[in-house]
Order: structure tokens, then sequence, then C-alpha cells
């Protein structure tokens, strides 16, 4: 009996020391399986860094009664993310995971990704394994697999293009007042009954007002004399040119010379006479209920004679005594035309009242002076006068926001916005600076939805979207939105949508006195390959701005510089 116990003993000694043995073997050749990650430093696009992870298993390293699970972990100052495991088991092992075979060996592979976390730019991914055999466990050597994460979109300047609504300013508007004087057959002679008519008392007014207005000129003056078509052509002739001359004395007595000279009225003044006015006729004809009118106009297209038109017109005998009553009194006229500029504040005069009385000014010409006025704060105070008096314009409140985004005050730019939509719903550039300002507050969805909506409002709405389609990962379509804008953001799509030579050219026509310009032309040509333009670009950057040097220091980007000895005075 103590002999069978003896040898049960000694058995399962053995047992336990194969398996301690088993594991030792494993974990002292765990070096031996070869692992690959892509990309390789890690990338975060979008908030994510995704990972593909493949290892190769060499022959006679698994165990044929081991079970390994294997985690992918990537370390970081101040925590550790543990990323999604998987478990392979001996071919001796009656369990469902993956079978390495021990003769031949075999592969585990990893695709995965994790949200990005800023401590996360310096780290690194490691691989650790679990193996068991029966009820001992082993933790395989921790193998490191990687350094950090790239994170280069995040340099993306998050500075959205607010929209200001246009003004109809005019310095000169033009305007036009006209008026018949109507004569009696055969007469040229001006009466005094037609001087009475509306028409002519309120080309009086305009006339007088213009006189009296000092920021007012008389631009044109036509008067287009007519005879009706009845009768001899030289009659006719004579009658026109009469009636132009009385129309003239007329005209020129209203208007006066309190504006206009001699010789400002040679120039003014338009007369023309026309004899025998058949195109009026015509239109006359057309618009009446004449019952014969068919027959009328029928007459006018097969004859071009005078003459013979009017003798076969006559011939309609019923007819032409309603021309005769109706239409043929309205061809016997004179037509005045009275054009006037009023000419408006000049800049300079629109600056001072705008500031000292912005009451004395119209909508437009205070939308005007705010974009005259130099300094945000003038501005503002530009636009709130005219959110005051003008509280139904969505365009001064939409301007006022304008502002406010430019301040940083998007409190303020918020409550503007919000009257505005009020006062026009839906409209594209209110639509774009409401993005502006989710943007700007980080609601990265709401400011897509709102650029979506105001692609009407022009190339700013497609900068907005471009900025947008950087924090997405969607570089080729940041590119196509920035085509008609050189930025910092053109050259940071184009330098993350592999197009490296584009950004290089593009970043060298972007204003050159900001600090990460210089950065980001260094960070393209350690894409490209140009040593001596890294440390050129990287040494500007960080003159101008110390704080790029630990930034540098640590971006991956450089990473086959680290050792550089140039590279290393620059950053410490």
């Amino acid at each position: 009996m103590k002999r069978i116990n003896y040898l049960a003993s000694f058995l399962f000694a053995a047992i336990l020391l194969s398996s301690c043995g088993g594991l030792d073997k494993m974990k002292e050749e765990a070096s031996n399986i070869q692992y690959s990650v892509t990309p390789n430093p890690l990338e975060m696009h979008a908030g994510v860094v995704k990972y593909e992870l493949k290892g190769d298993i060499p022959a006679e390293w698994f165990n044929k009664k081991a079970i390994v699970e294997f985690t992918p972990v990537y370390k970081y100052e101040g925590g550790e993310e543990v990323l999604e495991s998987k478990t392979l088991q001996g071919e001796s092992v009656e369990a469902n995971n993956k079978v390495i075979a021990f003769e031949t060996g075999g592969s585990i592979e990893f695709a995965g990704e994790f949200k990005y976390q800023e401590a996360m730019r310096n780290g690194e991914l490691e691989i650790r394994g679990l193996a068991t055999i029966k009820d001992k466990t082993l933790d395989l050597v921790a193998y490191k697999l990687c350094d950090g994460t790239v994170s280069t979109p995040l340099l993306v300047m998050v500075d959205p293009m607010p929209i200001a609504a246009k003004d109809n300013f005019q310095r000169v508007i033009s305007e036009t007042k006209e008026a018949d004087i109507h004569y009696l057959i055969q007469q040229s002679k001006v009466r005094r009954s037609e001087l009475k008519a509306d028409d002519i008392a309120a080309l009086e007014e305009f006339v007088k007002t213009v006189n009296e207005t000092e920021n007012e000129e008389f631009k044109g003056i036509e008067i287009s004399a007519y005879a009706s078509p009845d009768g001899s052509e030289k009659l006719n002739t004579r009658l026109s040119e009469q009636r132009k001359k009385t129309a003239d004395k007329y005209l020129t007595k209203v208007i006066g010379k309190t504006k206009v000279s001699k010789e400002d009225a040679a120039t003014l003044y338009s007369l023309k006479s026309t004899a025998e006015d058949w195109d009026g006729f015509k239109s006359l004809v057309e618009g009446s209920t004449i019952e014969d009118k068919d027959l009328i106009l029928r007459v006018l297209s097969m004859y071009s004679d005078p003459v013979v038109r009017e003798k076969e017109i006559k011939n309609i005998a019923a007819t032409y005594e309603v021309l005769a009553d109706d239409i043929l009194p309205q061809l016997r006229r004179s037509e005045l035309l009275v054009k006037v500029d009023r000419i408006g504040y000049s800049d300079s005069m629109l600056l001072v009242l705008a500031v000292s009385n912005p009451d004395t000014l119209n909508i437009e010409e205070l939308l005007y002076a705010g974009k005259l006025i130099e300094g945000l704060e003038a501005k503002a105070a530009v636009y709130t006068a005219a959110t005051v008096k003008y509280a139904d314009c969505f365009r001064a409140f939409n301007n006022l926001a304008y502002i406010n985004i430019l301040q940083g005050n998007l409190t303020d730019a918020k409550v503007a916005l919000e009257k505005a939509n009020e006062l026009k719903e839906g409209d594209a550039i209110i639509t774009n600076n409401l993005g502006v300002v989710a943007l700007m507050e980080g609601d990265k969805e709401t400011a897509k939805s709102h650029f979506l909506n105001a692609t009407d409002a022009g190339n700013a709405v497609d900068y907005n979207l471009g900025i947008i389609n950087i924090m997405d990962g969607e570089y080729e379509a940041a590119v196509n939105y920035f085509q008609n804008h050189k930025t910092f953001n053109t050259a940071l799509s184009m330098l993350l949508a592999g197009k490296n030579d584009s950004a290089n050219k593009t970043i060298d026509v972007v204003e050159k006195d900001v600090p990460l310009n210089y950065y980001l032309k260094a960070v393209i040509n350690a894409r490209i390959g140009d040593e001596a333009a890294v440390m050129s670009n990287l040494t500007t950057a960080i003159e101008k701005d110390a704080d790029l040097k630990q930034m540098a220091k640590t971006d991956l980007e450089f990473r086959n510089y680290f050792e550089n000895d140039t590279f290393k005075t620059i950053v410490e």
C-alpha cells in the first residue's frame, strides 16, 4: 500500500513539474513571436485610433495542453486602455478557441479601435499574454509593439467663418418722373386744363423738390412729341415739331434756372418729334375692345405706306368713328420724362453720423457704415443702433451676431441670431452663423447640420464644412471643400490626404507670421524627407512660439529626427 501511495505521489509531482516546465518554456520563448502593427506608429483620425495587429507564432512554442489569452494594451501616462483580447489553445485542449498546432505554429490577428485622449499622444502599444495549463497560470512577458500615436489631425484650426449680410447701399440713387401733355386735333397749344392733370401736378412737385434739395441734381430731361397718324404727313410733321417746342417751353419754365444752366441744358435736354405715331396707334388698338381691331391690325401689317393705311382704315366707317373718339386723341401728345440723381452721404460723413447720430441714417446707410468703420467695438455699436431703429431687419441682428462671433461673445451672438432667425427663418447666412457658434462651442454634429443647410450662403460655408471633414477624418472631402481657400487648414487637409507636394505649395502662400504655419511646414517636410527644411521651419516656429518646443519634442511626425543633434538642440 505504501508503495502504491509513493508511486501516485511521484506521478503527481511529475505532472506538476511538467506543467510548470511547459509554462516556463513558453514564457522564455515568448519573444520568438513576431508581431507587426498597422499603422506603426498608431494614428488618430476622427477621434479614434484604429489598429491591426498580427502575431506569427513559431513552431514548437505553443504547448499542446496550454490556453493563452493575448491582450493588446495601450499604455500612457496616467492610465492604460485594455483592448479586446483573443484566446488560443493547444491541440490537446478541449475548448472552442482557435487551435495552434505544436509542430507548425500559427498566427493571431487583431483589428480594433479605441477612443483617443490627449494623454495618449505619448504612450506605447504592448501585447500581454496569460498562459494556463490545467490549473496553473503564468503571465508571459509583455512585449512592446510600437510607440505613441500620431495626432496631426488635431492641428486643425477650428476657425469657422461667419458671414455678414450685405447692405444695399447706393451712394447715387436715380429717380424718374413722367407726365403727358395732350393736345386738341391739329393744335400745339398747351391748354390750361392739361396743366391741372394729376400727372402734371406730380411732375411739378417732383421738380420743385429737386430744386429745393441740396443733394439732388437733374441728370436728364426728355421730351418726345407726337402727332396722330390721321391727316397729311406734312401737317403732322409740323404739328409734332410745334408740340415739341411748346412742351419744351413749359418744362423749361417749370424747372427754372436754379439748377440747370444754359450750358447744362445743352447736355441734359433730349427733344425729338414723331410725325405719325403708328407704333402708338398699333399698341392702343391691340389693347382695346374695338369690334374690328383684328381688321385694323391686318391693314397695318399689309400696308406700310401711311397714306394707304389711313385710307383703308377710314373705309371701315363705323370703326373709324370709334378710333377718332377713343384712340387718336391719346396719340396727340408730348411725353415728358425728368431724370434725377440723389447723391448720398460721403463715406467720411457716414462714419461721423453712424457714431454721433445714427438715427439720421436709413438701414442701408447703417449697414454700410458698419462695414466701413474700424474696430469690432465700433462696428458692434453701429449694428446695435441698427437693431434698435430697424427692429424688423434680420440683417442688422445677423451682422451684430457676426461681430459678436469675431469678438468671441458667443452668448450674445446666439441671442442676436435667434432674433434674426425669427425675422427670416431658414436664411442661409443666419443658418451658417448658427453653425459657426455651435462648432465654436464644441457641438460638431449640430454645426455640421447647419452648414449642410446653408450651402447657398457661399464659399465660407465650404470652408466650414472643410473643417468638419478634417474632424471627421474625411480628408479628400475636406480638400474639395477648401479648393477656393488657401489657408492653414487647406494645407493640413492635403497633408492628411497624402498630397504632400500640394500641401507644401499651399502652406508657402499662407500668411507667414503665424507660428503654427511654420510648424505644419516642418511636419510636411518631415514626411517628404527634407531634413534641412524640417530644421529650418521648426526653428522659426519655436522662435515665434516657445510653447511649440514641447509639442515638437514628442511629436512622432519627427520620430526620424529624435536622435538628430540639430533636432535635439532645437527642442531642448
